[in-house]
């Protein structure tokens, strides 16, 4: 049953990106804020019906673990928004070929996503006092997020694209949104490409947090790697919904930070007291319903920085 289930899974985000690129975005467009807004919330309802589809499969419990790892990861993804926006203008990406980074950069991540899940689930299984590292570095996490410096964004220092550039060198312009381009009998790779690399080297990061966060929730692979299949699905339509106001939720970061927090001390405490997921959902959700409203009720009054 279990091979029945990760292939038909596969074969369904095969489809749905298959569509995707193929279908509703063959042709390179500028992504408008109506048809990302649209995007959005059929990702929602997708994953939403995928839930509903593991409650009459495999029951309510894992149902209820599904759509909390989905709400945990979905909410760490907005700290990816921001940090894309920055790399995106860094580098002066076009919009329209911003759409062709994120889906290729998202397809990589569902690659890695699962390696890292893999080996943190088989760590934990062989070694249990890893859970008491994952917890404790979930906890510095979340302190770090609330407390340390805004995020800068350094391309140029990336020993990724040190590396590279030693190994190909990079065009000056886009060359309409390729990757690679050959000039006078020789490949080149494009700022395109390059951008590519560092939105990948930086999901590599963002999984160290979030994926022990949703460890946190549940050891099922198969929902751990599926809540972070369907929240990473729907980021490229939620960045470009939310990348224009992610300024005005100024304590999003704050309420994400509480949520590492949480999920870590879930963590250590998991072996005295295990805190089920339904108090785990209902934490979170409560979590992000108050840092969203706050940023609405309090906004910032000093403008001079954006």
């Amino acid at each position: 049953m279990s091979y029945l289930l990760w292939a038909g899974f596969i074969l369904f985000v095969l489809a749905l990106l298959a569509l995707d690129l193929l279908v509703f975005h063959r042709r390179v467009h500028e992504i408008k804020l109506k048809e990302a807004l649209i995007w959005s919330v059929v990702w929602v309802i997708i994953a939403l019906a995928f839930n509903l589809g593991i409650y009459l499969v495999q029951g309510r419990q894992q149902a209820l673990e599904f759509l909390a790892g989905y709400l945990v990861e979905r909410s760490l993804s907005m700290d990816n928004i921001f940090v894309f926006l920055l790399i995106f203008s860094y580098f002066k990406v076009p919009q329209k070929f911003q759409h062709e980074v994120l889906f290729w950069g998202i397809l990589g991540a569902l690659v890695m996503r699962a390696a890292f899940i893999a080996c943190g689930i088989t760590l934990i299984n062989q070694f249990h006092w890893i859970i008491y590292v994952f917890g404790a570095f979930l906890i510095f996490a979340g302190f770090k997020m609330a407390f340390g410096k805004e995020k800068e964004i350094h391309p140029e220092k990336s020993l990724t694209l040190r590396l590279f550039r030693k190994v190909m060198p990079v065009t000056q312009d886009y060359h309409e949104g390729k990757f690679f381009t050959k000039t006078a009998k020789r490949w080149f790779a494009t700022p395109l490409f390059v951008v590519l690399l560092i939105v990948e080297t930086t999901d590599v990061i963002f999984a160290f947090d979030s994926i022990p966060a949703v460890i946190a929730i549940t050891r099922n692979l198969f929902i751990v790697y599926t809540s972070n299949v369907f929240a990473i699905l729907g980021l490229r339509a939620l960045y470009f919904a939310l990348a224009g106001i992610m300024k005005f939720f100024h304590y999003l970061n704050y309420g994400i930070s509480v949520i590492l927090v949480f999920v870590g001390v879930k963590m250590l405490i998991a072996d005295a007291y295990k805190i089920s997921t339904e108090v785990s959902l209902a934490v979170i959700a409560i979590i992000l319903l108050i840092s969203i409203f706050a940023s609405i009720l309090w906004p910032k009054t000093n403008r001079a920085s954006e």
